[in-house]
Formats: C-alpha cells, structure tokens, sequence
C-alpha cells in the first residue's frame, strides 16, 4: 500500500486511493496486513465517508456470515444417485484418457 498526497483526492469509487483501500479491506479486518498498511488505511478512512460505510458494510456482511445458520441440515446423497453419479465420472474420465 502507498502513501498518497490528499490534496487531490476526491473519495469515491473511482478515485485510485479509495480502490486500493476496497481492494484491501477483507484483508486489513481479518488482520493480514502488517502495521504500516493498517495505519495507512486507518489514516485515510478518518476522512473518507464512502470508504467508512464501505467498512461498516463490510463488517455487518463479516458479522451476519458468523451468525448464519442454514434451518435444514442438508441431506446425504440418496445411494443410488451416488452410483450413478460415480460412473458417469468415471465414464467421462476413461472417455477423456482415450482420446
């Protein structure tokens, strides 16, 4: 990540500090980035409002994945399905190897 001079920085989604910033949000809240990086984001998010409800939407998306559970454990394959599906896979594999 690069420091910027602000002084021509317009904050919005087209704006080339704003995109790097996008570009490195999963990674910054999930604590992959060395303190440098975090610092330089932390800096330019104080003054950024499209950057700052980018991170909160981010976070409430984070806390919401957490949070999820399905209302119906999934169930298994039926066996028959499962044989069948096997031999068409290996139907394909021998067909792709012959040619």
């Amino acid at each position: 990540m690069t420091r910027h001079d602000d002084s021509h920085h317009s904050h919005g989604q087209r704006d080339a500090r704003c995109l790097e910033i996008f570009a490195r949000l999963s990674e910054y809240l999930d604590g992959e980035l060395g303190e440098m990086d975090c610092r330089l984001i932390e800096e330019h998010i104080q003054d950024c409002a499209p950057c700052v409800e980018f991170v909160r939407s981010l976070r409430r998306s984070i806390e919401a994945s957490h949070s999820f559970a399905p209302r119906i454990e999934p169930s298994g394959i039926p066996p028959e399905l499962e044989s069948r599906l096997k031999q068409a896979w290996q139907e394909a594999l021998r067909r792709r190897q012959s040619s």
